[in-house]
């Protein structure tokens, strides 16, 4: 018999309540009680042949506040109303149900029910009954949400936020066919509502774009919109977003984590696998074991080649910051999380280098006093997984001033490169090496046209010499100039080529083997198709119209080599 049920319990005294049973609903959508501070999501019971189950908190105009997914691996979700800011007494929790052998399927509205209320242990819990949600919602709160607003307009300043990100409501346009979902400025200084642009100036396959899909939104209508097979479809590729990580595990596939979409909400779909052998995408969030990160934007990634396991530290959700370290071994396909020794503070938007088996972490933005940032952090600290400790190094010589949403690169496996961040409201071009022997710091003195000052930027490295720059933020725009620094001669070129000209800030670079794409000129065109290179792989981020990018931008780095 199969006992598979989805429960949930509202409240630290509230009894565990059935929403979905093999024999109901594959969807429902739950009234959250006023007095409720936390809800907890779980699974009983064998899966079979259910893929996942997606839940989210929406807010009085069904907007999402928090979103998660259980799996066969993940089979618990918990929500604290301190963890988010938009949760007010108009909550409502909406399940769905995906996979398996599904009795109802009709998908046209979701089972409407009320939580219980209160709940006395001397009391006999009535069963949930289906009642219909009254359609007008309470709007006494207007006062406190504009109160709520300005506080969130104030934190626009600070690092741990993205600038102009949902600190309002926007009312969402219906769109007629052939026209983008409306959209929020992101890295403007207004915070006005405009209208989405196609992605890439709707030129992405001249631009060397591949899979192209719309910037995603989570905007919806305030109405009841009827809801069809086709929403609950598994998508094909990620959808926009910015904060994320993209991580290179071997010649032709890397993992992308986490990330942040339109109105602040965080991505539902926070694991994919890229194979870059034919440009594909598969979600990966269910096909790992174990306790999976919780969503998060402004963490690392790094692979370890010699163990073949990604490191996943820091980052932050709302006023919720991380120090954690997830690993995910990539030959078992299993997460795991570290219980460390040492001390490390929570950061985001920090740097994350590997070095002979551990883990480099400079800067990023602290919470102190904790939930609020407080400014930036000069120092580094280094994990070691054999040990599982962290500790700080003795460190010499010229260190780089406090910062986040730089950038480090290793290069020759004997140094680090750190250029540009910010530690509002100063954003910094400046660059300096650590020599990873005598682990002493030293500024840079370069020449040649340098970028301007920037934070989350793009880098990668091109070569055992020269490592690329790539767009970022100045404090009031996303940028779309492109960089190249030579470390031999300590000198800066500006290459402009059309793959790049598109204004990124919180994007993904890295560099892959590609088959085929190595062609970058008329002359190249009866190269051989199969041939093998190397290849600059952009994803994400967002740009001065409120567009986040789902577009995976490739250009050859022997095109950008030959630009210099």
């Amino acid at each position: 018999m199969d006992d598979f049920g989805i429960y949930a319990a509202f409240g630290v005294n509230g009894p565990p309540q059935r929403l979905l049973s093999v024999e109901g609903s594959c969807m429902v959508s739950v009234a959250v009680p006023p007095s409720v501070r936390q809800v907890v999501l779980f699974s009983s019971g064998p899966w079979g042949e259910r893929i996942c189950v997606n839940a989210e908190l929406n807010d009085a105009d069904r907007m999402p506040i928090t979103i998660g997914k259980l799996t066969p691996y993940n089979k618990c979700l918990s929500w604290e109303q301190w963890e988010e800011e938009t949760w007010t007494d108009s909550v409502t929790l909406n399940v769905t149900l995906e996979g398996g052998n599904l009795v109802k399927t009709d998908w046209s509205e979701p089972e409407l029910i009320l939580a219980t209320k209160e709940y006395t242990p001397k009391d006999t819990v009535a069963p949930l009954a289906a009642r219909e949600l009254n359609g007008k919602r309470k709007r006494g709160r207007q006062s406190e949400e504009d109160s709520d607003e300005s506080k969130m307009a104030k934190r626009g300043e600070e690092e741990n936020v993205c600038p102009n990100g949902g600190v309002e409501k926007t009312t969402p346009v219906r769109k007629a066919r052939g026209q983008t979902k409306g959209g929020q400025k992101l890295f403007s200084s207004g915070g006005d509502v405009t209208k989405m642009k196609g992605t890439a100036n709707g030129a992405g396959e001249k631009q060397g774009i591949v899979g192209r899909t719309p910037p995603q939104s989570a905007a919806r209508t305030k109405s009841r919109q009827t809801k069809t097979p086709t929403q609950t479809a598994p998508l094909v590729s990620p959808s926009g977003r910015w904060g994320q990580t993209l991580c290179p595990i071997d010649a032709q596939t890397a993992i992308l984590i986490g990330g942040q979409g339109a109105r602040m909400q965080f991505c539902k779909d926070p694991m994919w696998k890229l194979c870059t052998e034919d440009m594909s995408w598969v979600a990966a969030e269910t096909l790992a074991e174990g306790p999976t990160p919780e969503a998060r934007i402004g963490h690392t990634a790094i692979y370890d080649p010699e163990s073949r396991r990604i490191f996943v530290f820091g980052g932050s959700k709302n006023k919720k910051w991380f120090n954690d370290v997830h690993i995910l071994d990539t030959q078992s396909w299993k997460w795991t999380m570290v219980e460390a020794q040492g001390k490390v503070p929570p950061l985001a938007y920090h740097s994350c280098s590997m070095f002979r088996g551990e883990l480099f972490v400079l800067g990023g933005v602290f919470p102190c006093p904790n939930p609020e940032p407080d400014g930036c952090s000069d120092s580094l600290y280094i994990f070691d997984p054999h040990l599982s400790i962290w500790y700080q190094p003795i460190v010499t010589g010229d260190t780089p001033s406090p910062r986040s949403g730089h950038s480090a690169c290793v290069m020759q496996e004997r140094k680090i490169y750190v250029f540009g961040g910010w530690d509002t409201p100063v954003c910094y071009n400046d660059m300096y090496m650590l020599d990873l022997g005598l682990m002493e710091f030293s500024a840079v003195k370069t020449t040649g046209k340098a970028p301007s000052p920037r934070s989350w930027h793009g880098s990668a490295v091109l070569s055992d010499t020269k490592f690329l720059i790539h767009g970022g933020y100045n404090g009031n725009n996303a940028l779309s100039d492109t960089f190249i620094f030579d470390i031999d001669s300590n000198s800066w070129t500006e290459v402009t080529l059309p793959q790049l000209s598109v204004p990124r800030a919180g994007h993904s670079i890295i560099t892959m083997e590609t088959a085929g794409l190595s062609r970058f000129s008329e002359e190249d065109e009866d190269a051989d198709a199969d041939s093998v290179s190397r290849t600059l792989l952009v994803f994400g981020g967002g740009d001065n119209e409120g567009n986040f990018y789902s577009d995976l931008t490739t250009v050859a780095v022997e095109e950008l080599l030959a630009a210099i």
